[in-house]
């Protein structure tokens, strides 16, 4: 059990180095970030705006393939609309009732990409939406997670194909004795989050 526990620890930590490599691309790029607002040298901003693609030309490059089914991924825009009011009142109401901390939506639901001036009207509003819905996702994801950690938290037998980021708190699959002993304080276990 160490071992597994030991290996998702580096997980993390490997995450984390991620991040701040990611950050490092500030400088090469010439941006800085303050608060949320994201901000680029003047001479980025001049370049930036040359690069761009003018709408006429990205359309009449695009494949007909792309334009025909764009109305299809954007219809997934209402499901998704109606997902997060869910999710958004389910943890609201929900959450204090467990003592479950709230998930913070705008540190998963981050629109910034729009601001680049090297893409066109419909590569921002593309940009708009996959930065939603993917942030959607990841934001559901969490309040999922912390609802299992108090609800159920046992480890599944077999693989499962992303690992949360409560799952490391939850007991062995199997182990009944735990389960039984500890269920209540892993369920009550939040002391990690900020």
């Amino acid at each position: 059990m160490q071992k597994i526990q030991d290996l998702i620890e580096e997980i993390k930590n490997l995450e984390k180095r991620l991040s701040l490599e990611i950050q490092k691309k500030e400088k090469e790029f010439s941006y800085e970030i303050h608060g949320r607002k994201v901000t680029f040298e003047e001479k980025a901003k001049r370049y930036h705006k040359s690069m761009a693609t003018r709408l006429y030309a990205y359309l009449f490059h695009a494949a007909w393939l792309n334009i025909l089914t764009a109305p299809l991924i954007w219809s997934g825009l209402v499901v998704a609309v109606i997902l997060d009011s869910f999710v958004s009142t389910y943890q609201f109401v929900c959450f204090p009732v467990y003592g479950i901390p709230k998930v913070k939506r705008g540190d998963y639901i981050v629109i910034d990409r729009h601001e680049l001036k090297y893409l066109n009207a419909i590569e921002k509003l593309n940009c708009v939406y996959c930065g939603y819905f993917n942030g959607l996702v990841a934001y559901v994801q969490e309040i999922a997670a912390r609802t299992e950690q108090y609800w159920c938290p046992i480890k599944h037998a077999r693989r499962i194909g992303s690992i949360h980021s409560r799952y490391r708190k939850f007991l062995e699959y199997g182990d009944a004795e735990s389960y039984r002993n500890r269920v209540e304080d892993v369920r009550r276990d939040f002391s990690d989050l900020d």
